[in-house]
């Protein structure tokens, strides 16, 4: 599996996911970006092979590229080998292509800007019988929904890739329960989720009337709405659990946005038929970890999402809200925690 040292080494420094919309390494030297190479981020990406390894419980991960809606995408599966296709080229995949009824469900990451997370894949391995997925950006900058800053030119058809990469792809991969599809956002991954993605596609993940259930986690990033909610999106989202997680040294820019994207779906479930006790026991919110942007474990940005990952099953499906190995329990309710102080800017 790659590590950090190998990322270093092709200039993908984890800071680039320090702040959306930035460009180059992230790390606002304008001459080391210049003196490092003229390639984007995604050209550096592509020089990172895919392929098979061994994940940290010991599964394994398959690193691949499929065609969707003619657009290249890469992203990785991590599950047992037996979970997998016959025709995924995993030694030991013995299901068949298309096969439903699996045992496993699934948490979808999507990375922040330039693409940290896809590499360091902080929810691989089955935790709490969720595989996990994440999904590489096809962007020049990695960037989920182009764009720069809040303005995400591409996350309309960004969100549709990601939709049909779940429905049409991952069902040739491997075989999962496709009634317990869950999803988690990075920085700029949750702008996506939130802005674009839950209101248009949420719904083909929780519908109540057909069994399905799904968790969305908003890491250190959020949007209101930027498209129309579609109708099935309306009628799933007072039935799908979300968490909005962000630190008290948040980035300007997302400090109201945050607290907005809050509001939005706070009005949305209620526009639902929940009452205010129900939509604070559906969506939780918390900014107590004295940090920068991502920083939940108050030291550092991918160890701070790794902990987040770490923590889904106790923040998303049922625990007792404290993030893994803390005393921090994160279970706000939306309903008169929206507006958020911050204590600064990073």
């Amino acid at each position: 599996m790659l590590t950090i040292r190998s990322l270093l080494l092709l200039g993908l420094l984890c800071v680039a996911e320090a702040a959306p919309g930035r460009k180059g390494n992230g790390n606002g030297n304008a001459q080391a970006n210049t003196q490092q190479t003229a390639q984007t981020a995604q050209e550096q990406a592509d020089q990172i092979p895919g392929g098979i390894s061994e994940a940290t419980d010991g599964s394994t991960i398959l690193d691949m590229t499929a065609e969707v809606n003619g657009q290249t995408l890469r992203f990785k599966v991590s599950a047992p080998a037996d979970q997998f296709t016959t025709a995924s080229g995993v030694s030991g995949g013995s299901q068949a292509a298309n096969a439903t009824g699996g045992s496993l469900g699934l948490n979808v990451l999507l990375h922040g800007d330039g693409g940290q997370s896809f590499f360091d894949f902080p929810n691989q391995a089955v935790q709490n019988n969720l595989a996990g997925v994440a999904v590489l950006a096809p962007d020049p900058n990695l960037f989920w929904g182009g764009g720069s800053g809040l303005d995400r030119t591409d996350g309309v058809a960004h969100a549709q890739l990601v939709n049909d990469l779940v429905v049409d792809v991952l069902p040739t991969v491997m075989a999962f329960n496709a009634s317990h599809v869950s999803f988690t956002g990075v920085s700029g991954g949750s702008l996506l989720l939130s802005g674009f993605f839950v209101p248009a596609h949420i719904g083909n993940f929780a519908d109540a009337t057909a069994g399905q259930e799904s968790q969305v986690l908003l890491n250190c990033g959020g949007l209101t709405p930027q498209v129309d909610v579609a109708p099935a999106a309306a009628a799933a989202i007072p039935n799908v659990r979300m968490h909005f997680q962000t630190t008290q040294d948040e980035l300007a820019l997302l400090q109201p946005a945050i607290p907005a994207a809050i509001k939005a779906y706070e009005q949305l479930a209620l526009a639902g038929g929940l009452d205010a006790a129900a939509v604070g026991a559906l969506q939780t919110v918390d900014n107590s970890p004295v940090g920068g942007h991502c920083e939940f474990d108050e030291q550092d940005f991918v160890s701070g999402v790794q902990l987040m990952a770490d923590s889904f099953a106790s923040v998303m499906q049922g625990g007792d809200g404290t993030l893994n190995g803390t005393d921090v329990n994160v279970l706000n309710p939306v309903v008169g925690n929206e507006d958020l102080v911050f204590s600064g800017a990073t």
